[in-house]
């Protein structure tokens, strides 16, 4: 199955990249939720946190480095800054391919309810 994620990877569909090596890739999110909002992505489909092996321990570590890395040249790692990942449908995933949320600039509050 291929994912909007994967088409972007694959260049078939553009996308804003701020970050690429061999198996990451980041991109600015099209639907910011804050002023600084990017989508960091391994490059290898993996469809949800409840898929990953042992194997998978280095690249969500990198997504990880990454996001500090993002968060440091935006200039948000000082002031603070949010990493999320969703899980499934009540989780609030909506593209089947895991990634983090990297979000800041502004004030980040959980939401009520």
């Amino acid at each position: 199955m291929s994912t909007i994620f994967t088409k972007i990877i694959n260049r078939e569909i553009k996308a804003d990249i701020v970050y690429e090596d061999d198996n990451v890739l980041a991109f600015n999110d099209v639907n910011p939720q804050a002023p600084v909002h990017v989508l960091i992505i391994p490059k290898r489909e993996i469809a949800t946190l409840n898929d990953l092996t042992d194997a998978d321990a280095e690249v969500v570590g990198k997504l990880h480095l990454v996001a500090a890395k993002i968060a440091r040249e935006k200039g948000i790692a000082e002031d603070g800054y949010r990493v999320v990942m969703n899980c499934n449908e009540q989780g609030g995933q909506s593209v089947y391919h895991i990634h983090l949320h990297l979000m800041g600039g502004r004030q980040m509050s959980w939401p009520a309810g």
